[in-house]
């Protein structure tokens, strides 16, 4: 029985290291250590822990940027929604996108102006990477709106 839990333990502990390593090797490991490193050729897929998800190959998500006479500021989105809450992140769940809707602009204004009356305008973008796997640093934005046009 003894036996059985040391390989059982063993195989977990490197089973764990080797998950972890497919995990990060490309983004954090090669850009460290400045050189390629081989893939596992196991299993493991390149989302790492989030195998078991549908992953899109794109990826998007808001900006809003604070404008007035010194110039333009990108507003930290743990400011517009400062939520306390256990456990989960809204602004890495992505909650920002709901200024992308048709009826938003109005009401995100409203509330950006509330909220920050230290700016005259407020820019509103979307960040768009088009492909994770082929282009992992291409990033597109562009203004969807601003809060008062000049």
């Amino acid at each position: 029985m003894k036996l059985r839990d040391t390989v059982i333990t063993i195989f977990v502990i490197l089973w764990l290291a080797v998950f972890n390593y497919e995990s990060i090797h490309r983004y954090y490991l090669e850009p460290w250590l400045k050189r390629p490193l081989p893939k596992m050729k196991l299993l493991f897929p390149p989302a790492g822990w989030i195998m078991f998800y549908n992953v899109e190959d794109d990826y998007g998500y808001a900006q809003i940027y604070g404008v007035n006479v010194d110039g333009v500021q990108e507003i930290d989105p743990h400011e517009i929604l400062a939520t306390r809450t256990i456990g989960f992140d809204n602004i890495h769940r992505n909650v920002l996108l709901v200024v992308f809707g048709e009826a938003m602009p109005g009401q995100v204004c409203r509330f950006l102006e509330r909220k920050f009356p230290e700016f005259d305008n407020f820019l509103i973008t979307a960040a768009q990477y088009p492909s994770l796997t082929q282009t992992p640093h291409k990033k597109l934005q562009r203004v969807l709106y601003q809060c008062k046009e000049k």
